[in-house]
């Protein structure tokens, strides 16, 4: 049967990790996960909880295509609380997971065959949902100077971009951007007619200083974030957008044909979530736990070259000393070790051979546990 060019996007390398790690794992080995973004604890209990409840009280079936009403609103509030935003809830939508909302967002802001600049490194699957949906994905190369974070010089020489996709904290590298180098960015792109779209998905779990978000200074941008991670529901798939204005009725025409509505069960497992601020704060204290760990045993191993990551679970390490091949090397320390790590070149085609990812969003034990078998691993690579 004929495959539409389309079609054809990269595989996420990081799944196939994580299919070599399983089987490593089904062989009888014990594999300490550092490759995958998704934290080690359930769902908020509060979250659980109440699903239960509702399950027990009646049937859950389609809600409104842009969210159950009182979600929106808690969700709006979240940004009361978190920024000092006055946010409308009707410019919320509820999607299913952050992926929704960039088919979403993408497919309400561009046509076939425009340009969209994304900062790399960067998530991997903004740039093949951009080719998916006919568009052109033009990577931004960040420099370690700026922390590997997009600066307005850097868009100066790409010409005809119709977006821009920025991320703080960032991912792989877990970096942020600050209100200043926010609003530079945002600014050039009103300035040129480029819209402007901020994956916030990682807010929450800061460690030092607050994230920023394009809401404290546009309402003319586009803001996608999710309940998979600070709120530890990756499996439950229910994010969010936040909208200009005039576009809540273009968005929610496109997501009544596309999705008809996000997960009921979830939305009521995430309203619920809002209210469970001790036990995410908690989570967030083993995150910056592992952080800590990690900014010390990494370079022990002889990991060196590292941005410390202001935000996120992630720790993205130059390694052009050691290897040209992260790929390799990767494979190399899964099957020598029995820790799974994420090659760069998921999220950086030109640059990311020479880089790997570490996340630290497990249990506390397994970072110590993989730490060690790193610094061993290494030892005997260099002996």
């Amino acid at each position: 049967m004929r495959v539409a060019k389309r079609g054809a996007v990269d595989p996420f390398i990081v799944m196939d990790v994580m299919e070599a790690a399983r089987a490593a794992e089904a062989a009888g080995r014990h594999i300490i996960h550092m490759e995958v973004g998704q934290p080690g604890t359930p769902a908020p209990l509060g979250a659980r909880e109440a699903l239960v409840r509702a399950m027990d009280a009646g049937s859950l079936g389609y809600t409104v295509a842009l969210g159950l009403p009182e979600l929106r609103a808690g969700i709006a509030a979240l940004y009361q609380r978190w920024y000092g935003v006055d946010l409308d809830p009707a410019r919320v939508v509820v999607t299913s997971g952050s992926s929704a909302a960039f088919l979403l967002a993408f497919t309400a802001l561009f046509d076939a065959g425009e340009r969209v600049g994304l900062g790399e490194p960067g998530y991997p699957s903004y740039r093949q949902i951009l080719k998916a949906l006919s568009l052109e994905p033009v990577g931004i190369a960040a420099s370690e100077a700026n922390r590997l974070q997009p600066v307005p010089e850097d868009l100066e020489a790409v010409a005809g971009l119709a977006g821009l996709i920025v991320a703080s904290p960032g991912n792989p590298s877990g970096t942020m951007l600050t209100r200043d180098a926010m609003g530079a960015l945002i600014a050039h792109c009103a300035a040129r007619g480029i819209a402007f779209i901020s994956d916030e998905i990682y807010h929450g779990i800061e460690y030092e200083a607050k994230a920023v978000s394009a809401l404290e200074i546009s309402d003319d941008v586009y803001v996608i974030n999710s309940f998979s991670k600070y709120f530890s529901m990756t499996g439950w798939r229910i994010g969010w957008m936040v909208v200009p204005p005039d576009h809540v009725r273009l968005i929610e025409r496109l997501a009544q044909n596309m999705f008809i509505c996000p997960p009921h069960a979830s939305q009521v497992a995430a309203l619920a979530a809002l209210d469970c601020e001790a036990e995410l704060q908690a989570n967030l204290a083993v995150y910056a736990e592992n952080r800590r760990l990690m900014l010390e045993g990494l370079p022990r191993a002889g990991f060196t070259r590292i941005a410390p990551p202001d935000g996120a679970f992630y720790i993205y390490a130059d390694v052009s000393e050691l290897t040209q091949d992260a790929l390799g090397f990767a494979g190399e320390i899964l099957r020598d070790a029995g820790v799974a790590v994420t090659p760069g070149l998921d999220f950086d085609p030109l640059r990311g051979g020479h880089w790997l990812r570490f996340s630290y969003a497990r249990a506390t034990a397994d970072i110590v546990e993989g730490l060690a078998r790193l610094q061993t691993f290494m030892a005997a690579r260099v002996g």
